[in-house]
């Protein structure tokens, strides 16, 4: 390798100097104008200038070609900007050499330069990504392991338009943020480097020095694949494409199917971190593949349908409960690595378990290293805290109107759903995102452009969430969180809906638990908290939910809400399963309620497995795993969940005796059920309700049956009609009706 001489330096400084100026006091918007190989000319011959930014080393050669001799680049700069000359008309893109740097601390080391590198995102990546409708903004922006010509390394990109500075920063350059400064990709504020030589594991930061006061900041990457545990929080280059999927058979058929409306559905939602510990290793959480040895079998012994999973996504702070997401791309590294979290996910669907995740796409934190200011500005959310924050959570609200916010958020969603082949997500506080009123006093919110309350942005970005992911995976689902009386939230965005495929019945669950709360001697005076459901029942899809937020703050557990002795505790909250399962609408029930745990829930302490020992649990236990059981095999539970030609009532009127009655029809209405519920510790004997055929009626359930810790009162299996007209049928049944009981009835033909 021929080197010439340096040319002479100008005494006044030149643009390179001001270029190699802004490059050391890391403040170069442009870096690749500097560094790397540049033409020049040396004694009238073409040649190339090579230079290297190294703060650390006391000397830099440069090896060309790689593998040859090393020739001593000269130091430009005290501060570590060396360079040298290479005679010849290369071209810079093809110039392949290497850097032998020796560290002051002696260690030598042959590095790949990245700024000999071009560009990897082109123009066309940068115009879907500035207009919103790059869908699979994951595939661009982030950390991904690529190959550039014959060279592998990773490809670091992302979003800060007003930053005048951001470098990666990591392990490899010892969090130096001089290093390894980042292109700009203007206008559209898109940074990116190729970093060639680094692999799968490696800990790095965005460091970005801001226009705005020439603050620097150090960022966790919103598209991370994976995070360090937290208290720590740098993001980790993870591969996840590579795990061998053994969940085919259940993606055809879930594809194949298409929606879960005339469907079982009977959901079991889950903290990952609490809903078994190990108290042999210091009451430590199950991992992800525990989980999928532990968890799995258990909920389908128990015959839900779906796991629904509190917020997997990384968090800082474990009392959040997740629902404070700063690694939206991330599953959790407190349980384990991505393809742990995979595992678990197909070994649900090898037992035939749905996977639901909480999804938060209406609120971030303020943790410094996350979204919140990401380049100095308000870039994801709002820069009015009247738009911007949440002050009752403490969290900020995302900027929906943004494109490119809009991209990040739904380009989420399609990752969860493709790399991680979840059935659904259960949108979390989605009033609040609703309404640019909520939670504000008058004055602390900003109207939209009509005067109204409504958040016309988010309306906006809630219809494309549905119709993106409806669109482009078939029997997925999504289910709102929403509290208010918002009109279509789960009617089709074709028809002026909100395009969600379910919405939480908030109404009918807080209706039956103060219903449930009540002395039965004070029940008769509020009779309709168990009927006035039937008048709003089809406005939505409804999901019927007991969830986590039920038995937190004060509010007791689900066996703890009911009034009475023991006996009657578990008798009440065995009638209201039993009406649960027969009230239209799919079913959902938080961890522990299934056995009638105690305590409120505790997110730092495993569930009372402990009280399955005693026979009053273990008896709700198995009430529960034969509501799940009947209410698959029985189509009249579950086919018409939506259409008033799925329920009738039989008698909703008695009040006095705190006693309701019904049927439940399947497609075929000839195919139903009876359903008879005595509110009241107080058993009726002969009492009559109307049936719509004669013939003999079978007991399929009875949760006073001893079996589940009940007196045992029923009908003997079974029960002959009469001709005896009644609630406008020409025959009746004459019934036990037990006490706090619930009693399913079939019509044996």
């Amino acid at each position: 390798m021929l080197t010439l001489p340096m040319p002479p330096q100008k005494k006044q400084p030149s643009g390179l100097d001001q270029a190699i100026d802004a490059l050391v006091k890391a403040a170069s918007r442009d870096p690749f104008s500097v560094l790397g190989p540049h033409r020049t000319t040396a004694a009238g011959q073409p040649a190339l200038v090579v230079r290297a930014f190294q703060p650390d080393a006391s000397q830099v050669d440069l090896v060309h070609p790689p593998g040859g001799d090393p020739v001593p680049m000269t130091r430009r700069r005290e501060e570590g900007v060396f360079e040298a000359v290479v005679a010849g008309d290369d071209d810079p893109l093809f110039f392949d050499y290497r850097l032998r740097i020796t560290r002051r601390d002696g260690r030598v080391t042959d590095v790949d330069d990245p700024y000999r590198y071009g560009r990897v995102l082109t123009d066309f990546d940068l115009y879907l990504l500035a207009e919103g409708t790059q869908h699979r903004a994951y595939e661009k922006l982030g950390a991904h392991l690529i190959t550039v010509g014959s060279t592998t390394g990773v490809h670091f990109a992302v979003w800060a338009p007003a930053a005048e500075r951001v470098s990666v920063i990591g392990d490899f350059n010892g969090w130096d943020g001089r290093v390894h400064p980042m292109r700009s990709l203007i206008p559209q504020g898109i940074w990116e480097i190729f970093v060639p030589g680094l692999g799968n594991g490696e800990k790095y930061k965005f460091e970005i020095r801001s226009r705005v006061g020439h603050t620097v900041l150090q960022k966790t990457d919103p598209y991370a694949t994976r995070l360090e545990t937290p208290p720590r929080s740098a993001s980790i280059v993870w591969d996840i494409t590579h795990y061998d999927w053994r969940d085919q058979d259940w993606m055809h058929h879930r594809a194949a199917e298409g929606n879960w409306l005339d469907r079982p559905m009977s959901i079991y939602e889950v903290h990952l971190g609490s809903w078994m510990r190990v108290p042999e290793e210091g009451h430590r959480s199950l991992t992800y593949r525990e989980l999928a040895d532990r968890l799995v079998p258990y909920a389908k012994e128990m015959g839900y349908t779906h796991l629904e999973l509190l917020p997997v996504m990384e968090h800082p702070f474990a009392g959040s409960w997740g629902y404070q997401v700063t690694g939206f791309y991330a599953p959790t590294s407190r349980f384990g690595a991505p393809e742990d979290f995979k595992a678990f996910v197909d070994a649900c669907h090898r037992a035939g378990l749905g996977v639901i995740l909480d999804w938060v796409p209406g609120h971030f934190p303020k943790d410094a290293h996350a979204l919140g200011r990401f380049d100095g500005t308000a870039l994801y959310e709002h820069a009015d805290p009247r738009q911007g924050e949440h002050q009752e959570w403490g969290t900020l609200v995302f900027n929906y109107g943004r494109r490119e916010v809009r991209s990040f958020l739904l380009s989420n969603a399609l990752f969860w759903l493709e790399h991680y082949h979840v059935d659904g997500l259960r949108v979390d506080a989605v009033a609040s995102m609703l309404y640019l009123d909520y939670s504000r006093r008058p004055g602390q919110w900003v109207p939209n452009k009509f005067g109204g309350r409504e958040n016309l942005e988010a309306i906006e970005f809630l219809r494309g969430l549905n119709t993106v992911t409806h669109g482009e995976h078939p029997g997925t689902v999504t289910v709102a969180e929403e509290s208010t009386s918002w009109p279509a939230v789960s009617r089709p965005v074709y028809t002026g809906g909100l395009g969600f495929t379910y919405k939480w019945n908030m109404g009918w669950m807080h209706d039956i638990l103060e219903y449930s709360r009540r002395d039965p001697i004070y029940r008769r005076w509020a009779h309709t908290l168990i009927t006035f459901s039937m008048l709003y029942a089809y406005h939505e899809n409804f999901i019927l939910p007991f969830s986590h937020d039920e038995v937190v703050y004060g509010k007791g557990s689900m066996i703890g809400k009911m009034p009475g002795d023991h006996w009657q505790k578990f008798a009440a909250l065995r009638a209201l399963y039993g009406y649960t399962f027969g009230h239209p609408g799919k079913k959902l029930m938080f961890m522990g309620s299934e056995f009638g745990q105690w305590r409120e829930w505790n997110h730092d302490a495993s569930l009372e497995w402990h009280l399955l020992q005693y026979p009053p649990h273990a008896g709700l236990q198995q009430w529960v795993r034969d509501l799940n059981a009947l209410y698959r095999h029985e189509r009249s539970l579950h086919q018409v969940d939506f259409d008033s030609a799925g329920f009738q009532w039989i008698d909703c009127n008695d009040n006095e005796n705190s006693v309701v009655s019904f049927l439940r029809r399947a497609h075929d209405p000839r195919d139903f059920t009876v359903h008879l519920l005595n509110f009241t510790p107080v058993p009726r004997e002969g009492y009559r309700i109307g049936v719509p055929e004669p013939g003999r009626y079978e007991e399929l359930l009875n949760s006073d049956s001893g079996a589940y810790g009940g007196s045992n009162l029923g009908n003997t299996g079974s029960v002959w009609s009469e001709p005896v007209p009644a609630h406008g049928h020409s025959h009746s049944l004459r019934l036990l009706a037990p006490p706090l009981a619930c009693v399913m009835l079939k019509l044996k033909r």
